[in-house]
């Protein structure tokens, strides 16, 4: 059996048509709460969309151009908006107690989107070219050897870029689809209703 028949046979035995694409979700979807993960992606698209921008145009665009300088605020702002949002997803999401039904697997890809976000925020900031950048970068690094990351050159620009837009975007990016891909394939949540969880067999849909 090909790489494709294989990838084939897993969609089909894990992602329908109609998870992937749902035309009517549970009524208790439409609480705000579930507005948190969608702020979240959409953050993260403005921030890959920004920062490929950059990427192409260089640091000196950024800093001398005023469209390189709106982009480069645009990519600030949403690195704001990411983070908020994904903490409030995960408060939400946590006080639902959404890992029930054996959804754990969601919940764990989306804590490591979160540790991998990390890493790709303490990089793209000391990408900044100023003395915070660079003092930051300078007294970091110890503590990034303490715990086994010491090989990581955070003093050198090429090397933080590379991690940033290459190894960090990439990981998060990954994770992101992995963990879409779950919610799609076992869908939202059941409520928790007085110690127990809703029946939906005849609970009305929303579109």
């Amino acid at each position: 059996m090909s790489i494709d028949q294989r990838l084939q046979s897993y969609l089909k035995r894990n992602l329908t048509l109609e998870d992937a694409l749902p035309t009517k979700m549970p009524a208790y979807v439409n609480s705000f709460g579930y507005f948190f993960g969608t702020i979240t992606l959409a953050a993260l698209a403005m921030l890959f969309m920004t920062g490929i921008w950059m990427s192409i145009f260089g640091p000196a665009w950024r800093h001398e151009s005023s469209l390189g300088a709106f982009v480069n605020a645009m990519h600030f702002w949403a690195v704001e908006v990411f983070y908020l949002a994904a903490i409030l997803h995960i408060l939400f999401k946590f006080f639902t107690a959404a890992w029930r039904d054996g959804r754990w697997r969601t919940w764990l890809v989306g804590w490591l989107i979160f540790a991998a976000s990390i890493f790709s925020g303490i990089s793209g900031t000391l990408l900044q070219q100023n003395w915070d950048s660079q003092w930051n970068a300078q007294q970091g690094k110890d503590a990034f050897a303490a715990l086994g990351l010491g090989w990581l050159n955070w003093n050198d620009y090429a090397s933080l870029l590379t991690l940033h837009i290459a190894v960090f975007a990439l990981m998060v990016a990954l994770l992101a689809a992995a963990h879409l891909f779950l919610i799609r394939r076992e869908g939202p949540v059941r409520p928790i209703v007085d110690g127990g969880q809703v029946r939906i067999e005849n609970e009305e849909s929303a579109r």
